[in-house]
């Protein structure tokens, strides 16, 4: 039944089970991967040599028992969430509420909103998780019919209009796009543009809607609205094509910190004096903010608090059936040096 040492080793619960040392290692570490199937029989196979190496497989091999992970799965490429500031803050503040309940985060990239409702669908059957955060709404979302047949708790992370009835916690970001662009016009700006993130993005679409809503209101020139896919090279590109237009804005109102960086960069290679001839304004106002030179204007956002927020509502609705739901605090201007009234 075990080694000479009289120790059971995870190579003989792969024989055992009949499977790879690696499927018994991530069915007994709690680790997506494995198909239930597989994980039951790793189990089976683990019982029977007497071997269970944790109270994480123990929990694991009952149906009946609580799992402390929360799904979180996000479709971007892995390269642009590492440079992303604002998933990075949001993770982190998401953390600070797990492990002060001993509750564990179980993060998956994927290419596209298919391989995530496969992946939260493959998650719920196998009872890997107790709850779930879903983001990046889009509009008429596919997500939201398959979320209800996936059983755990779920909080979205979206206005109400995009979630689908889903208890959900979102920023007003219609109010902090008019905002920008009152104060911007109020600096005397008169044509304004918009670098955003992808069109089909549901939060896009209605900073999309506030930007054109408040440029007609003060009767400002049509504002241009650029997407790209949140990018610094998009960010970049955007920038390069709109300071080459003939009829170049005077102000750029950006969806992230990223990007607006890029475009401050491109700015100055382009020769054009910032804020003398172009004010720039970022979105979050994360540290990148403050190491530019000027340093960035920005809608500032506290990110780790939103991330702390979302995953507390979670716990309140895994714990009690039940969650609040509302807005976030509306992002608020911190004007810096990238803004300044049109000369």
């Amino acid at each position: 039944m075990s080694s000479a040492g009289g120790k059971v080793t995870i190579a003989e619960v792969a024989q055992r089970a009949g499977v790879s040392k690696g499927s018994v290692s991530l069915a007994m570490n709690d680790k997506p991967g494995v198909s239930a199937a597989t994980r039951q029989k790793v189990f089976e196979a683990a019982r029977e040599l007497g071997w269970l190496p944790n109270q994480a497989a123990r929990s694991l091999s009952s149906t009946s028992a609580r799992v402390d992970n929360v799904g979180l799965v996000i479709a971007r490429p892995a390269r642009f969430l590492g440079l992303e500031p604002f998933y990075m803050e949001f993770i982190s503040g998401i953390e600070s509420v797990l492990a002060g309940r001993s509750y564990s985060l179980l993060l998956r990239l994927v290419r596209d909103v298919g391989e995530e409702i496969d992946v939260l669908d493959g998650w719920g059957r196998s009872k890997q998780i107790s709850g779930s955060i879903m983001v990046d709404f889009t509009l008429d979302d596919p997500r939201i019919p398959a979320a209800g047949a996936l059983r755990p708790p779920t909080i979205a992370v979206g206005h109400p209009d995009l979630t689908g009835g889903l208890p959900s916690v979102w920023t007003d970001d219609g109010t902090a796009v008019t905002e920008a662009v009152r104060y911007l016009a109020a600096l005397g700006h008169r044509r304004l543009a918009r670098v955003g993130g992808p069109a089909t993005l549901g939060h896009s679409a209605i900073r999309s809607e506030a930007f054109a809503r408040a440029v007609a209101d003060l009767n400002l020139e049509p504002g241009r609205v650029l997407p790209t896919d949140f990018s610094g090279e998009q960010g970049a590109r955007a920038t390069r094509a709109l300071l080459s237009s003939a009829q170049r804005p005077t102000a750029i109102l950006y969806d992230n910190d990223i990007m607006a960086v890029a475009g401050l960069s491109v700015a100055t290679e382009m020769g054009v004096s910032v804020p003398a001839e172009l004010s720039l304004l970022a979105w979050d106002d994360s540290q990148l903010c403050r190491l530019t030179h000027p340093p960035l204007s920005a809608m500032s956002h506290d990110v780790f608090a939103f991330g702390a927020e979302v995953a507390r509502r979670l716990m309140d609705l895994i714990d009690h059936g039940e969650a609040e739901v509302g807005p976030a605090p509306t992002p608020v201007l911190v004007p810096r040096g990238t803004t300044a009234r049109l000369r």
